[in-house]
């Protein structure tokens, strides 16, 4: 709907991140990097049992190193083109290193140890339209206190510098 319905008041109606002739592929990707990655840090922060934290830490582990493969060779998962699956999975990887590793005991690998990872994770922060949307304190601040079971005294980490490593090596 956004794609499509607000183009009046769009600073930019020329952008289209849900291409209809990329619709299949987008509805495809999308499913597995909600449920794996998206979904899969909370099903993982959130468990109720070892088992159900084991099967849903190798399902997102597996599915980052699936996204590591696809961008070996290529800038944007569908491609050379950014859709809307780019956002859906930046959003969960620029929140990882600082926030789901430890919190929500995701912490078999960092962003910073996939390579390709890191550099998909690094163009798309150089976007300003992308990168003016990111504030690490508040995203910090929101998670560390927002969740009582997980952290009932709501301290906040003060280590970990995620942006500063994607900003001074570009």
């Amino acid at each position: 709907i956004f794609n499509n319905e607000f183009q009046e008041l769009a600073k930019h109606p020329e952008v289209d991140l849900f291409p209809k002739e990329l619709k299949k592929e987008i509805d495809e990707h999308n499913d597995w990097i909600y449920h794996n990655i998206n979904n899969g840090v909370y099903k993982c922060g959130f468990a109720k049992s070892q088992e159900a934290y084991e099967e849903s830490f190798y399902k997102l582990f597996d599915s980052l190193d699936k996204v590591e493969g696809i961008l070996a060779d290529k800038k944007y998962i569908l491609g050379d083109k950014l859709t809307i699956t780019d956002i859906r999975l930046f959003v969960t990887l620029i929140r990882f290193d600082e926030v789901y590793y430890v919190y929500f005991k995701t912490n078999k690998k960092r962003m910073v140890d996939y390579p390709n990872i890191m550099r998909y994770i690094k163009d798309l922060y150089s976007m300003e339209e992308i990168k003016s949307t990111i504030n690490m304190t508040h995203i910090k601040n929101h998670y560390y206190t927002a969740h009582p079971s997980l952290n009932p005294y709501a301290v906040v980490p003060v280590g970990g510098d995620f942006l500063s490593i994607l900003e001074n090596n570009k």
